[in-house]
């Protein structure tokens, strides 16, 4: 049975997590919606976002039709931001559940109601239902403007990595090892539990178990979107690209549990990214080495995936190093105890200054790494190669990689 080749290769962007360091994201979008005509369309038919990288995903699938004015809409969110609007930062607040958390091991968890995070993010809920109309994604689905949104989440229970998906009818879910793809009407609370970074915030309860953020298990970042039909990934990550030698730095004194935790975080955030993309390399390789002919006669299903990647050219934690005084009076006092305020772990503190003077310099960032790239990337997003993969051909890469 042949298969009919789709007439446009569907370009798929990936949004991996990061907390404020997505502001980085915004800065790629930004130089990428200036690279394109005024009026142009969204040129990202399948999106996925995870964590924080799930927000801007959202902003992305609202911009449809008017890519620009879409992206100056997350734009200026983004370049706005302060810690109130994620979470709340008042001395009552921050003050009761540190002593909620004190008093839970004092008593042995046997207090009436244990401790859920350490912050309350009830103010990101606010943001979300202020500036995106989820609605308005029914409609860019029907009108063939957007082939597919997916935002991963993390399974308390089953310990499964979830992505949700709101797309074509036509579009099935998948089921990996550890890994599930369910089609399902994306809503606030997805968002919500997608970002929801273990400890610091609250998990959120979705159809049968509780979920918390997304990048938690997630090995396979860029499998999503190949399952969706993608043709080609924009990957834009958040941290420098990863160098084979990195510095040996001799330690003198014992990390901060900052540190310690701005090194799980990293674990959590960007290491599944890295080796996905490593994956997807020795794929590529391998399609490469087979014949042509072979391919035809076997009925070959597998091809190479055409991915570009944008990296920070800096270190963001370097970045928020130089901000962390921007920390309301009782956050920074938290994150003094923990060491957060130190230039080591300063890793914790780029995770968490959502303040608009760190988010703009990460947005000036992303812009300006964007811009060094744009005929590569101009010739990524226009040019149609000659022999576009099929759905099924995607789907084929994605269980190669599982």
């Amino acid at each position: 049975m042949s298969v009919e080749p789709t007439e446009t290769p569907k370009i798929a962007l990936v949004l991996s997590g990061g907390g404020a360091r997505a502001a980085y994201q915004v800065g790629v979008l930004r130089a990428i919606a200036h690279m394109l005509p005024k009026d142009a369309r969204n040129p990202f038919k399948i999106i996925c976002g995870t964590s924080a990288g799930a927000f801007n995903a959202i902003g992305v699938a609202m911009a449809a039709k008017q890519f620009r004015n879409g992206i100056c809409r997350l734009d200026y969110l983004w370049k706005n931001l302060t810690p109130d609007k994620i979470y709340r930062t008042d001395f009552m607040s921050v003050s009761s559940h540190i002593w909620h958390w004190i008093l839970s091991i004092l008593l042995g968890g046997f207090g009436k109601h244990n401790p859920r995070s350490l912050l309350d993010n009830a103010p990101l809920r606010v943001l979300l239902e202020k500036n995106f109309d989820l609605a308005g994604l029914e409609t860019a689905i029907e009108s063939g403007s957007l082939h597919a949104l997916a935002v991963t989440v993390s399974g308390l229970t089953s310990g499964q990595s979830v992505t949700f998906f709101q797309g074509q009818t036509t579009l099935a879910g998948w089921n990996r090892v550890h890994r599930l793809g369910v089609p399902n009407k994306i809503v606030i609370d997805t968002i919500m539990a997608s970002s929801a970074i273990p400890f610091v915030f609250p998990a959120v309860h979705l159809n049968r178990e509780y979920f918390c953020d997304g990048s938690i298990r997630q090995t396979a970042p860029i499998s999503p979107a190949l399952h969706l039909g993608a043709d080609k990934v924009l990957v834009v990550g958040v941290s420098r690209q990863i160098r084979s030698n990195p510095e040996r730095i001799k330690s003198t004194g014992y990390p901060s549990m900052a540190q310690v935790i701005g090194h799980l975080l990293n674990s959590v955030f960007l290491d599944g990214m890295a080796a996905d993309l490593e994956r997807l390399e020795r794929v590529n390789r391998t399609v490469q080495l087979i014949p042509q002919q072979t391919k035809d006669e076997t009925n070959f299903m597998l091809h190479q995936v055409d991915v570009q990647v944008i990296h920070p050219s800096r270190d963001l934690d370097e970045v928020a190093s130089r901000h962390v005084h921007r920390f309301p009076p009782m956050i920074r006092f938290l994150l003094r105890g923990l060491g957060g305020l130190r230039r080591r772990g300063s890793v914790l503190a780029s995770y968490l200054l959502f303040d608009k003077h760190y988010t703009r310099e990460l947005i000036r960032l992303g812009y300006d790494d964007t811009m060094k790239q744009k005929d590569d990337i101009l010739r990524f997003l226009n040019h149609a190669e000659p022999s576009p993969a099929t759905h099924a051909q995607s789907q084929a890469v994605a269980a190669e990689m599982d």
